[in-house]
Protein backbone atom coordinates (compact mmCIF):
# COMPACT_ATOMS: atom_id res chain seq x y z
CA UNK A 1 0.00 0.00 0.00
CA UNK A 2 3.01 2.31 0.40
CA UNK A 3 4.19 4.91 -2.12
CA UNK A 4 2.22 7.82 -3.48
CA UNK A 5 0.53 10.96 -2.28
CA UNK A 6 -1.24 11.23 1.04
CA UNK A 7 -4.94 11.56 0.39
CA UNK A 8 -7.92 11.71 2.74
CA UNK A 9 -11.25 10.03 2.05
CA UNK A 10 -14.46 10.13 4.11
CA UNK A 11 -17.07 7.44 3.55
CA UNK A 12 -20.18 6.12 5.22
CA UNK A 13 -20.94 2.43 5.67
CA UNK A 14 -24.43 1.16 6.41
CA UNK A 15 -23.65 -2.17 8.08
CA UNK A 16 -20.82 -3.98 9.89
CA UNK A 17 -20.35 -6.12 6.77
CA UNK A 18 -19.42 -3.00 4.78
CA UNK A 19 -16.95 -1.86 7.44
CA UNK A 20 -15.45 -5.37 7.40
CA UNK A 21 -15.25 -5.30 3.58
CA UNK A 22 -13.41 -1.96 3.64
CA UNK A 23 -10.90 -3.46 6.07
CA UNK A 24 -10.48 -6.45 3.78
CA UNK A 25 -9.83 -4.18 0.79
CA UNK A 26 -7.02 -2.42 2.65
CA UNK A 27 -5.61 -5.75 3.84
CA UNK A 28 -5.56 -7.10 0.28
CA UNK A 29 -3.32 -4.20 -0.77
CA UNK A 30 -1.16 -3.95 2.35
CA UNK A 31 2.62 -4.25 2.19
CA UNK A 32 5.20 -5.18 4.81
CA UNK A 33 5.85 -2.18 7.03
CA UNK A 34 2.42 -0.60 6.53
CA UNK A 35 0.98 0.93 9.68
CA UNK A 36 -2.74 1.64 10.04
CA UNK A 37 -3.97 3.62 13.04
CA UNK A 38 -7.57 2.99 14.02
CA UNK A 39 -9.46 5.27 16.39
CA UNK A 40 -13.08 5.56 17.45
CA UNK A 41 -15.34 5.17 20.45
CA UNK A 42 -16.02 1.83 22.13
CA UNK A 43 -18.29 -0.21 19.87
CA UNK A 44 -17.61 1.95 16.81
CA UNK A 45 -16.43 -1.00 14.72
CA UNK A 46 -12.64 -0.98 15.08
CA UNK A 47 -12.39 -4.71 15.68
CA UNK A 48 -14.84 -5.41 12.82
CA UNK A 49 -12.54 -3.40 10.55
CA UNK A 50 -9.49 -5.25 11.94
CA UNK A 51 -11.12 -8.63 11.19
CA UNK A 52 -11.69 -7.56 7.60
CA UNK A 53 -8.10 -6.32 7.34
CA UNK A 54 -6.85 -9.68 8.62
CA UNK A 55 -8.99 -11.50 6.06
CA UNK A 56 -7.47 -9.33 3.31
CA UNK A 57 -4.04 -10.47 4.49
CA UNK A 58 -5.17 -14.09 4.24
CA UNK A 59 -5.26 -14.64 8.02
CA UNK A 60 -7.36 -17.71 8.72
CA UNK A 61 -7.30 -17.81 12.51
CA UNK A 62 -9.95 -16.00 14.58
CA UNK A 63 -9.10 -12.34 15.20
CA UNK A 64 -9.84 -10.79 18.58
CA UNK A 65 -9.04 -7.39 19.98
CA UNK A 66 -5.85 -7.60 22.07
CA UNK A 67 -7.19 -5.21 24.74
CA UNK A 68 -5.60 -7.04 27.66
CA UNK A 69 -2.48 -8.32 25.90
CA UNK A 70 -1.65 -5.15 23.90
CA UNK A 71 -0.44 -7.23 20.94
CA UNK A 72 -1.69 -10.22 19.01
CA UNK A 73 0.48 -11.62 16.22
CA UNK A 74 -1.13 -13.58 13.39
CA UNK A 75 1.15 -15.44 11.02
CA UNK A 76 -1.07 -17.59 8.83
CA UNK A 77 -1.50 -15.07 5.98
CA UNK A 78 0.65 -13.80 3.12
CA UNK A 79 2.55 -11.72 5.68
CA UNK A 80 2.40 -11.38 9.47
CA UNK A 81 -0.34 -9.20 10.98
CA UNK A 82 0.61 -7.26 14.12
CA UNK A 83 -2.60 -6.20 15.86
CA UNK A 84 -2.08 -3.70 18.69
CA UNK A 85 -4.63 -2.27 21.11
CA UNK A 86 -3.50 0.78 23.10
CA UNK A 87 -6.82 1.33 24.92
CA UNK A 88 -5.41 0.44 28.35
CA UNK A 89 -1.99 2.02 27.83
CA UNK A 90 -1.16 4.57 30.51
CA UNK A 91 2.50 5.05 29.60
CA UNK A 92 3.93 4.70 26.06
CA UNK A 93 6.77 2.68 27.59
CA UNK A 94 4.28 -0.21 27.86
CA UNK A 95 4.19 -0.36 24.07
CA UNK A 96 7.96 -0.36 23.74
CA UNK A 97 8.14 -3.21 26.26
CA UNK A 98 6.21 -5.47 23.85
CA UNK A 99 8.56 -4.55 20.97
CA UNK A 100 6.27 -2.04 19.25
CA UNK A 101 8.94 -0.46 17.03
CA UNK A 102 10.43 -3.82 16.03
CA UNK A 103 7.02 -4.96 14.83
CA UNK A 104 6.25 -1.68 13.02
CA UNK A 105 9.41 -2.02 10.99
CA UNK A 106 9.17 -5.79 10.68
CA UNK A 107 8.01 -8.11 7.92
CA UNK A 108 4.28 -7.63 8.39
CA UNK A 109 1.53 -5.04 8.47
CA UNK A 110 0.56 -3.35 11.74
CA UNK A 111 -2.84 -2.11 12.85
CA UNK A 112 -2.99 -0.03 16.04
CA UNK A 113 -6.40 0.35 17.68
CA UNK A 114 -6.67 3.40 19.95
CA UNK A 115 -3.51 4.92 18.43
CA UNK A 116 -4.52 8.29 19.91
CA UNK A 117 -3.32 6.88 23.25
CA UNK A 118 0.29 6.78 21.96
CA UNK A 119 0.64 9.52 19.31
CA UNK A 120 4.35 9.97 20.00
CA UNK A 121 5.01 6.37 18.86
CA UNK A 122 3.13 6.53 15.54
CA UNK A 123 5.22 6.99 12.37
CA UNK A 124 4.41 10.01 10.22
CA UNK A 125 3.54 7.87 7.18
CA UNK A 126 0.88 5.82 9.01
CA UNK A 127 -2.60 5.63 7.50
CA UNK A 128 -5.00 7.15 10.04
CA UNK A 129 -8.51 5.77 10.18
CA UNK A 130 -11.32 7.17 12.30
CA UNK A 131 -14.61 5.33 12.78
CA UNK A 132 -17.66 6.89 14.39
CA UNK A 133 -21.39 6.38 14.60
CA UNK A 134 -23.47 8.69 12.40
CA UNK A 135 -25.89 10.89 14.34
CA UNK A 136 -29.46 10.66 13.13
CA UNK A 137 -28.83 7.46 11.17
CA UNK A 138 -29.46 3.81 12.09
CA UNK A 139 -27.02 2.42 14.68
CA UNK A 140 -25.36 0.26 12.01
CA UNK A 141 -24.14 3.31 10.04
CA UNK A 142 -20.53 4.46 10.43
CA UNK A 143 -18.57 7.40 9.11
CA UNK A 144 -15.03 6.30 8.31
CA UNK A 145 -12.27 8.79 7.61
CA UNK A 146 -9.08 7.49 5.99
CA UNK A 147 -6.17 9.92 5.99
CA UNK A 148 -2.74 9.31 4.51
CA UNK A 149 -3.83 6.82 1.85
CA UNK A 150 -1.44 6.43 -1.05
CA UNK A 151 -2.86 7.78 -4.31
CA UNK A 152 -3.61 4.39 -5.86
CA UNK A 153 -5.36 3.19 -2.72
CA UNK A 154 -7.56 6.26 -2.65
CA UNK A 155 -8.92 5.30 -6.09
CA UNK A 156 -9.64 1.74 -4.90
CA UNK A 157 -11.49 3.04 -1.82
CA UNK A 158 -13.54 5.43 -3.94
CA UNK A 159 -14.46 2.55 -6.29
CA UNK A 160 -15.45 0.47 -3.25
CA UNK A 161 -17.64 3.32 -1.98
CA UNK A 162 -19.38 3.71 -5.34
CA UNK A 163 -20.61 0.12 -4.97
CA UNK A 164 -22.18 0.67 -1.53
CA UNK A 165 -25.93 1.15 -1.20
CA UNK A 166 -26.95 4.66 -0.17
CA UNK A 167 -29.23 3.44 2.62
CA UNK A 168 -29.05 0.55 5.06
CA UNK A 169 -30.90 -2.59 4.03
CA UNK A 170 -34.38 -2.92 5.52
CA UNK A 171 -34.17 -6.66 6.10
CA UNK A 172 -32.00 -8.13 8.82
CA UNK A 173 -29.17 -10.03 7.18
CA UNK A 174 -26.98 -12.79 8.54
CA UNK A 175 -23.67 -11.34 9.78
CA UNK A 176 -20.51 -11.98 7.79
CA UNK A 177 -18.69 -14.99 9.22
CA UNK A 178 -16.43 -13.99 12.07
CA UNK A 179 -18.17 -10.70 12.81
CA UNK A 180 -19.41 -10.12 16.34
CA UNK A 181 -23.01 -9.18 16.92
CA UNK A 182 -23.36 -5.40 17.30
CA UNK A 183 -24.43 -4.35 20.82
Amino acid sequence: MRQGLNMAVMIETNAPEETWALGRLLGEHASPGDVLCLDGDLGAGKTVFAKGFACGLGIEEPVVSPTFTILQVYGSGRMPFYHFDAYRIEDPEEMTEVGFEEYLYGEGASLVEWSSQVPELIPGDAVRIGIRRVAGRPDSCRQITLDGLPEGMEARVRAFVSGLPEEPAEAVQEPVSGLPEEP
